[in-house]
């Protein structure tokens, strides 16, 4: 039997409560994806918050009758909770505690399948986990291999567990670093291609617009954070122009932070994008509003000055009168359902008109005994013409302007570059 969740949410002067309506909704999804049983939400209303409670004494007696009557066997706050307010309101309820992050933590550990994903899931969780360790704690447990995180436990033991925690910290940064160099040497192997990442709310049919343009068989599931892994493939869109289509762990409204600092490695592929597609699932009533939370986590990376473009996906399961509305917010947006292949070739021809825009035309003589810079041509440019004359070849290549910077600096040592 599934344990039965009260959600709990807080109205403030800067949060109304159709805003936290809406966010409840979202906290649902999440639970359920856990396989939890949502009993009943309830929604606190506050002029400020409680610093050792989050809310007053007076609603956590009403929430102790709740889970009296309710039969509920975990509380689960929207908001973060402090380790202060954590551990008391685990003392007034007498039951376990969480909040959104914990949640979004655990999914994220259930949903990891490679090495990199389960290292940075764990120091994510060993990182929030520390200072809210207690004797009541038993979240995590099973997903923190090798911690000995024990309920019942006394307050020796906490120390020994936090002593065991930091250590283990220390061990997974490490190993860390060491992924971010491994894919730093990847990224260097790639540097002539145009760079597409795709981005945007989770769930949103991002694996989905992969699979279709690169016809490759990326996990795709109607579920949260189905994709943690990023995943990179080549897409030929037309005889001269082939780029890399990288896609990569969805966003969410207050995502952790810790969370964030820890999947720097795979967020990279973003960071070194020439174009991102900020994917939004058109169907979702909160659609705008997930727009914002995509743009707001884009500029907290220092993402958000890279070209974009913005891709409303699942228009066939839209809403009219809201899809009217976003069309006249983001005339620019393209409008898409990947699944049901329509309207396919609009991104098509977005993507190439960016791509276009960087694009240069490049005449480059190279003398025929210098195999080493034709083989350097060759490799990071689209050769479109070839002309041999007196013991050298005359290349007409396309070449982006990002790879055409580096690639100077690359042939400057072998010949005169001269015809740019």
């Amino acid at each position: 039997m599934a344990e039965r969740v009260l959600l709990v949410g807080v109205t403030t002067p800067f949060q109304n409560h159709a805003v936290v309506d809406n966010h409840l909704v979202e906290l649902k999804d999440l639970v359920l994806t856990l396989g939890y049983e949502v009993a009943d939400r309830f929604i606190v209303n506050r002029k400020h918050i409680s610093p050792a409670l989050y809310i007053g004494k007076g609603k956590v007696q009403e929430i102790k009758r709740l889970i009296s009557m309710l039969g509920i066997h975990e509380v689960v706050f929207d908001d973060d909770l402090s380790p202060t307010q954590l551990r008391n309101l685990e003392k007034a309820l007498n039951i376990e505690i969480r909040d959104r992050s914990g949640i979004i933590l655990e999914i994220f550990a259930n949903h990891a399948r490679t090495k990199e994903a389960k290292t940075q899931v764990e120091l994510a969780s060993l990182e929030y986990l520390l200072p809210r360790l207690t004797r009541r704690w038993t979240h995590l447990e099973r997903q923190i291999g090798g911690i000995g995180v024990r309920s019942g436990a006394g307050e020796t033991q906490i120390e020994v567990d936090r002593r065991l925690i930091r250590t283990r910290i220390s061990k997974l940064k490490k190993e860390l670093n060491k992924i971010d160099r491994e894919r730093e040497t990847q990224r260097k192997g790639r540097n002539s291609f145009f760079r597409v990442a795709l981005v945007g709310y989770t769930n949103a049919g991002k694996s989905t617009i992969m699979n279709i343009l690169t016809k490759s068989d990326v996990l795709i599931e109607d579920k949260l954070f189905a994709t943690l892994d990023t995943t990179v493939r080549q897409w030929k869109i037309d005889k001269y122009h082939h780029v890399l289509l990288s896609d990569t762990v969805g966003f969410i409204r207050k995502l952790p932070p810790n969370l964030v600092a820890s999947f720097r490695s795979t967020l990279q592929e973003a960071r070194d994008a020439d174009l991102i597609l900020k994917v939004i699932d058109i169907s979702n009533p909160n659609c705008t509003d997930h727009l914002d939370t995509v743009n707001e986590i884009l500029i907290e990376l220092g993402l958000f000055t890279i070209p974009s473009l913005t891709v409303f996906n699942k228009i066939d399961g839209m809403d009219t009168d809201l899809f009217s509305q976003v069309k006249r917010d983001h005339p620019d947006g393209i409008y898409i359902s990947a699944l049901k292949h329509l309207k396919i070739d609009d991104l098509r021809s977005a993507i190439l008109g960016k791509l276009r825009s960087e694009e240069l035309t490049l005449d480059i003589t190279v003398p025929l005994a210098n195999s080493k810079a034709i083989a350097i041509l060759r490799d990071n440019s689209m050769i479109v013409e070839q002309q041999y004359l007196d013991g050298s070849v005359t290349f007409k290549c396309l070449c982006y302007r990002r790879v055409w910077n580096w690639l100077r600096q690359r042939l400057a040592d072998e010949i005169d570059v001269l015809n740019d």
